[in-house]
């Protein structure tokens, strides 16, 4: 007999453990419940909330930490670490509905953050007439940038004929979806109108449109561009600024029915809570997408690897990326070749495969269902052989 330790990250992947030892049916979902341990951070709590919140998480089992402060109200504010079980903190969450102070507020946004992948995680991404399963399979975005000053491929495929042999050569290494930049993302870069944006992307796009047959995606945050390429026939719009930017972006993508990614950005580095702020970013994002009338199934959720985040940030994130989970929706991840994978390995663009492969590998591991990427031939064996061994 050898124990060993198992830490669950969802109430699924509990479950299916309970149940491959034999338990089934009510028993075992009852105990999913208790087999997922999460510790949840909340920031400036007023003093009677703290006080309750950690009466009740101890009463159910758990326990809260507050500062030493708390206990004679000599500060105003708190911050709180709850700490528990999913069935500790619904039990908890009963309580709070009933109780002042604003905590029938959080007992909602608890709800949401701890189970609500469980409610709203669609099974799967859907963008114009593609349906995409999730789950089964990791899925490969092959980079096409049609700039002439992208950090990796700048130049090299910005007329429709060149960008035509690379997206089918993509596809015919692996590629999935084909995502299209018309204007340079990386730090330092110029920005471009949108009518020049227009210009370099669309004869492109009508062509992939016409004679590729996998998902197009269009990486712009300016929903005049995007506009364009949706009239097009492109089926994903890939925004870097989670629709935060251009406030008719949702509501262009709602017309058409398209997939959306929305990730994460910031101007600076600067975090409270890296993973806190990131989430909450994401949140306002999704919340933007639904009131512009997004079906959830077509919304996709991106960390921003890279953007606004020094590489110390990326590498936490990384270690931390599971959290994506909690928000209920697929998760695209975007590390290839980046300059933090550069800062780690010390070597150039062209000789960062293999860190690229490491990312690729760890974020699969923790839930991922897209990476994006350059390399797709390289990546798409790295994928194949961690998905036989993380989607069995």
């Amino acid at each position: 007999m050898i124990p060993e330790i198992v830490v669950f990250n969802s109430i699924d992947e509990a479950q299916k453990a309970i149940e491959d030892i034999g338990a089934y049916g009510y028993g075992a979902a009852h105990m999913a419940y208790k087999s997922v341990f999460r510790v949840v951070k909340i920031k400036d709590v007023r003093i009677p909330a703290a006080n309750i919140l950690k009466q009740e998480m101890l009463s159910k089992g758990g326990e809260a930490a507050v500062a030493g402060g708390v206990i004679n109200c000599s500060i105003p504010l708190t911050d709180v670490l709850l700490m528990g079980t999913l069935n500790q903190y619904r039990n908890v969450i009963e309580t709070l509905k009933l109780q002042p102070f604003g905590l029938v507020e959080l007992a909602g946004s608890l709800e949401v953050l701890l189970w609500g992948s469980k409610n709203t995680r669609s099974s799967v991404f859907r963008a114009r007439s593609y349906t995409l399963p999730l789950g089964k399979k990791t899925y490969i975005m092959g980079i096409l940038n049609v700039t002439p000053d992208s950090f990796s491929d700048g130049g090299k495929y910005n007329s429709v004929e060149t960008a035509l042999e690379q997206a089918q050569r993509l596809i015919k290494e692996g590629a999935d979806i084909i995502d299209v930049g018309g204007e340079s993302t990386r730090p330092g870069s110029e920005t471009v109108s949108a009518a020049e944006e227009c210009r370099r992307i669309q004869p492109i796009l009508e062509a992939l449109v016409k004679y590729v047959d996998v998902p197009i995606s269009i990486d712009t945050y300016k929903a005049e561009v995007a506009e364009n390429a949706l009239e097009i026939g492109v089926h994903i719009v890939n925004d870097i600024w989670g629709f935060q930017k251009d406030p008719e972006m949702a509501s262009v993508v709602a017309r058409f029915g398209a997939g959306a990614v929305l990730m994460h950005n910031q101007e600076g580095t600067h975090y409270e809570d890296l993973m806190t702020d990131m989430l909450s970013f994401l949140q306002r994002s999704v919340n933007i997408a639904l009131k512009g009338g997004i079906d959830p199934a077509c919304l996709m959720l991106d960390p921003g690897f890279g953007f606004g985040k020094t590489w110390n940030h990326n590498l936490d994130l990384m270690k931390d990326l599971h959290l994506m989970q909690q928000l209920g929706y697929p998760v695209l991840l975007g590390t290839s070749r980046k300059s933090t994978i550069g800062k780690v390995l010390d070597l150039s663009v062209d000789e960062r495969i293999e860190g690229t492969a490491a990312t690729v590998t760890m974020g699969i591991t923790q839930g991922v269902d897209v990476v994006r990427v350059h390399d797709v031939k390289e990546m798409a064996r790295v994928v194949k052989m961690t998905d036989a061994m993380v989607r069995r």
